[in-house]
């Protein structure tokens, strides 16, 4: 089986608290007394996980040089959603809240936006094969966490399957700028799917065209726009609220 390298305490923390199974070997820097890392490697070694001490330059290698706070693993690839598995987790589903991600391709915004999903309690998120971050280290560590409990469902067709969603009664709801109401004039107490488009181009035209409904954010300041991972949070707790 194939292996991956995670980094940062709350991406390790939340792996070993998930599947502890997938840990090959953790590496931690030589010399470092932090209070946070302490009681988790602790923890990885109680768990008879191999943890070894390496120098700054070691880790800063391994991860390019990003903020891996003193720990980084080595770890078993976790499970790879894919398009089939989307009808089974809708239909265990009382009321689906789903998000979608159109082209989304910086690794810091999908880890960010899962983080968000996340803590909303979003089912699952779905973005496109192509044109599409990759789940990597950066996202984890971005994602504090969220990459091991919330499903990453990459999709061949993003269009097709919007349609399978409509099918199963859940409506679309896509962001613009340019749409004639605002997230807070809309009702979201059914089955969702949130859509949000990538940073300045916005959704594609046929993800557009999919949509049952199109919503804006209110903007009352000189920026034109948020980060998308900023407008993913504004979006997804208003629909908490409406949930209820």
């Amino acid at each position: 089986m194939s292996s991956e390298i995670i980094y940062g305490i709350h991406a390790v923390k939340a792996l070993l608290d998930q599947d502890p199974q997938r840990f090959i070997e953790v590496f931690i820097l030589k010399g470092r007394d932090d209070r946070r890392l302490q009681p988790l490697v602790a923890e990885i070694e109680q768990s008879g996980i191999s943890v070894q001490v390496a120098n700054r330059q070691w880790l800063d290698n391994k991860v390019e040089g990003a903020v891996h706070q003193g720990i980084i693993a080595k770890v078993r690839e976790g499970r790879q959603y894919q398009e089939n598995d989307l009808p089974a987790l809708i239909a265990g589903l009382d009321k689906p809240f789903l998000l979608v991600l159109d082209g989304v391709t910086d690794p810091h915004n999908l880890g960010a936006c899962l983080r968000s999903a996340d803590a909303a309690g979003v089912h699952a998120v779905i973005v496109p094969r192509d044109r599409s971050a990759q789940l990597n280290a950066t996202a984890k560590k971005v994602a504090s966490g969220a990459a091991e409990t919330v499903p990453l469902i990459r999709v061949t067709n993003l269009a097709r399957t919007l349609r399978l969603l409509q099918e199963q009664n859940i409506w679309i709801v896509g962001t613009a700028g340019e749409a004639d109401h605002t997230l807070y004039q809309s009702k979201f107490d059914g089955p969702v799917a949130l859509v949000m488009g990538a940073e300045g181009e916005g959704m594609r035209r046929l993800t557009r065209e999919h949509c049952d409904e199109l919503i804006s954010i209110p903007m009352a300041g000189s920026v034109s726009s948020l980060n998308v991972s900023v407008a993913t949070g504004v979006c997804l707790f208003e629909i908490v609220r409406q949930r209820g």
